[in-house]
């Protein structure tokens, strides 16, 4: 089979198409056909280097989705034929987030989903919903697990709150979807107006340019009444989370899940204590949080953004255009 390899975290031009042995699924294991991925900015770190748990060489990708065509013995959470998408932590199925669990993350601890074959273990998958495509439900094992669980698990989100999101890649983007499901108010920043236009017929109900506004924090505190709002997902990192902390009401909450604008150490933690914030870190999430999040989205038969799909052949190509932030939604290689 044809395999996607990272020699060593030297850049883009590590990635390598090579030729490996295909797998065979051993007890409890499950042979997937893999018809689709999807990029996230993680999969820069780890092409680059930057991902600290990346072990090389390695087959990359978090994000995959396909059909089972084989299963091992004992196994019984899918069948042959099923089409199904990978979790992002192999062994987080449910509960919290512990050391040994971090160590299952696809495509930087273990080998990951850019490859025509993988054999993953019978727990580490769950069914895509019905009305999806292949290149959809590719979407969401990171992205999407990672907005559902800032503003749903964890955020208690309703149709009383105010969410603040920051660009337009795919979590944003999902997180919006989410946002309007639930009847929230969503302000969405972008440095592109013609985005800003696409994130407004998707429901963005207030857009702020940031290039044109610097002071966007400033302008989220006169669109609240001067009192900020309930949630943040932050993707910016260090560059952006000083403007968040100002955004948010007292008592809000900050999801922490990016590093868009960079890492530091200059971060002032005063207005955590003064205005009583709740800051949490988001590294995607649980299966059992993905199975919640399928079942809302087969509900409103919900339709992943994908911006644009790359051939097989071609996924430097798909990392090169992730790279340049052109995107809005989803970046997908399909098989």
């Amino acid at each position: 089979m044809k395999a996607y390899e990272i020699a060593s975290g030297k850049g883009i031009d590590a990635l390598k198409l090579c030729d490996r042995s295909q797998p065979q699924p051993g007890a409890g294991q499950v042979l997937v056909q893999v018809r689709a991925n999807s990029l996230n900015y993680r999969d820069l770190l780890v092409v680059e280097g930057a991902y600290g748990s990346a072990q090389y060489p390695l087959i990359p990708l978090s994000d995959g989705a396909g059909d089972v065509v084989a299963v091992g013995e004992g196994v019984t959470r899918v069948k042959v034929g099923d089409r199904v998408a990978a979790i992002f932590f192999q062994d987080w199925i449910s509960g919290i987030l512990t050391r040994e669990k971090m160590k299952s993350d696809l495509g930087g601890g273990i080998d990951g989903m850019l490859a025509e074959y993988v054999v993953l273990n019978q727990e580490g998958l769950v069914i895509l919903p019905d009305h999806l495509s292949y290149a959809d439900g590719a979407t969401l094992p990171c992205a999407a697990v990672t907005a559902w669980h800032s503003l749903v698990t964890k955020g208690n989100i309703s149709a009383d709150d105010t969410v603040l999101l920051l660009g337009t890649g795919g979590v944003s983007i999902f997180a919006l979807q989410f946002a309007k499901i639930y009847g929230a108010r969503v302000i969405i920043t972008s440095g592109s107006d013609e985005k800003l236009a696409q994130a407004t017929k998707l429901g963005a109900d207030e857009t702020i340019n940031y290039k044109t506004t610097p002071d966007w924090e400033k302008k989220v505190y006169e669109l609240t009444g001067r009192t900020g709002v309930d949630h943040v997902v932050e993707v910016g990192g260090a560059g952006t989370l000083p403007k968040s902390l100002q955004a948010i009401r007292i008592g809000g909450r900050v999801s922490l899940i990016g590093v868009l604008s960079g890492r530091g150490n200059t971060i002032d933690p005063m207005p955590i204590l003064f205005k009583s914030l709740t800051v949490q870190g988001i590294y995607v999430g649980s299966r059992e949080m993905f199975e919640a999040m399928n079942q809302v989205i087969s509900q409103h038969q919900l339709q992943p953004i994908i911006d644009r799909v790359f051939p097989f052949t071609e996924a430097p190509a798909a990392y090169h255009y992730l790279k340049s932030g052109a995107h809005f939604g989803k970046v997908v290689i399909s098989h």
